[in-house]
């Protein structure tokens, strides 16, 4: 009888116990809980009172999703207490929350039990539990690293270029570098970045580090491992690597020319200018969210360009968002091959797996049936036109942070949704689907085909 209890005990256990990307969702949702609560007490605002619960729990989204989308002026509002807060924030979002919880156990007792690993093994997209031995650390030392040559290359710059004092320099080489390598968005101006539109010193580090942050933790720890060995460098590197500068420069070239002449974004400054801050809003399109020139002034056609791109994001396990460039790349071989009329689907010489095909299908139809729902509900609510809210709605969920200047009067209800747009976008379609599926089932049999008409 004690067995059957024993026994009986187990299995209930076994039943209670969380999947991981079940883990990783209440992760996330437990840090952005808490930074919610930091954020909304008197000693984060610089007013000394009580930030409302709502903007609280923006930010705090925000911050964790590394999105950079704000609600309240972030240099006037929040006190350099909230501020540390928002970079503390940046930074567990961008690493990623299991990953910032292995770190935290590794530190403490020096070891990871094991269902610790697999959480994030989930949350890294590692292969397997044997992958995560030392993945925290180096995913740990690559951010550092890139963060510090950033802040190297940004302090001089503030103390030399603009006469900031040293301590001043530093924090905001600090701040901006940490937001910067984590696609958050996030600076400590009024104007974003707008005041050093024409200085390359200021905009090209943030950049660099934007686009490393972008390529994804698979993709740095394999260059890291195996830079002089290409014809080691798995599907997944090579698709990050071909992509994201065939997007830069098709983003760029698209932003430059559509406002080229337009006088209130880059017809103001000379031609080199121009080409610089036509980069500059490319990069940002791979889900960082700074602006050089303010983007509500940007033409209509402009904005449909950058929803794709923001759409699209970056690399995957990594700092950015979006469907991902792997997902977008994927589609498109899969069209390819379509329309050549062969069979398989071949990448680099690799065949893809046909489970791929149903995850990047999935992944795109739930992004747009997420963007097209927010859209629709954040038009209800606000009663803004369609072309902004759909820029704001497609920010959110690319974890981006561009906006067109209607976030800071949006309501409470316009406001959740966006959060739970940023919360989508930073989780993952996928996963999130994962943890709120009941079970896993195996269907044992299988349907007669049959083939409907298509197109």
């Amino acid at each position: 009888m004690p067995t059957r209890v024993a026994a009986s005990g187990t299995r209930l256990r076994r039943t209670r116990r969380l999947h991981s990307a079940q883990v990783v969702v209440l992760g996330f949702a437990g840090a952005i809980a808490v930074g919610t609560l930091a954020l909304m007490l008197p000693i984060s605002s610089r007013s000394g009172r009580w930030t409302d619960v709502f903007d609280a729990l923006f930010t705090a989204t925000s911050a964790v999703c590394v999105t950079g989308l704000t609600a309240v002026d972030t240099p006037t509002h929040w006190s350099d207490v909230g501020l540390v807060v928002i970079m503390v924030l940046i930074q567990l979002g961008g690493l990623g929350i299991m990953i910032s919880a292995s770190l935290i156990g590794i530190a403490i007792a020096r070891k990871l039990r094991v269902r610790s690993r697999l959480n994030a093994a989930a949350e890294a997209k590692a292969g397997g539990i044997g992958e995560v031995r030392g993945l925290a650390r180096r995913i740990l030392v690559i951010s550092l690293l890139i963060e510090g040559v950033t802040f190297a290359f940004l302090f001089p710059r503030f103390v030399l270029g603009y006469d900031y004092a040293i301590g001043e320099a530093a924090w905001h080489a600090l701040f901006h570098a940490v937001s910067s390598f984590n696609n958050a968005g996030f600076a400590l101006y009024s104007d974003n970045l707008m005041r050093f539109a024409a200085d390359p010193w200021i905009c090209l580090p943030i950049c660099g580090a934007i686009i490393l942050g972008g390529l994804g933790f698979p993709v740095l720890m394999q260059l890291r491992r195996e830079f002089r060995r290409p014809l080691r460098w798995s599907m997944n590197t090579r698709i990050v690597l071909w992509a994201t500068p065939v997007l830069l420069l098709v983003g760029m070239l698209y932003i430059t020319v559509l406002e080229w002449t337009n006088p209130d974004t880059l017809g103001a400054y000379d031609p080199l200018t121009r080409l610089l801050i036509g980069f500059f809003h490319s990069v940002q399109t791979r889900t960082a969210g700074f602006n050089s020139v303010d983007i509500g002034l940007m033409r209509d056609e402009t904005w449909v360009g950058m929803d794709v791109l923001m759409l699209i994001g970056g690399g995957p396990a990594g700092t950015a968002g979006g469907i991902k460039v792997t997902t977008f790349a994927v589609l498109f071989f899969i069209l390819v091959i379509e329309l050549r009329g062969e069979g398989a689907v071949t990448i680099f010489g690799k065949r893809l797996s046909r489970a791929v095909h149903r995850e990047a299908i999935a992944v795109v139809l739930i992004a747009l049936a997420a963007v097209m729902t927010g859209t629709i509900a954040l038009m209800v609510i606000t009663g803004h036109p369609f072309d902004r809210v759909l820029f704001e709605a497609v920010s959110a969920f690319g974890t981006v942070g561009l906006s067109t200047g209607i976030t800071y009067d949006l309501p409470a209800a316009a406001e959740v949704v966006l959060v739970l747009l940023m919360f989508l976008g930073r989780i993952g379609p996928l996963t999130l689907g994962t943890a709120l599926a009941l079970r896993t089932r195996r269907v044992l049999y299988e349907y007669p085909k049959e083939r409907p008409a298509i197109g």
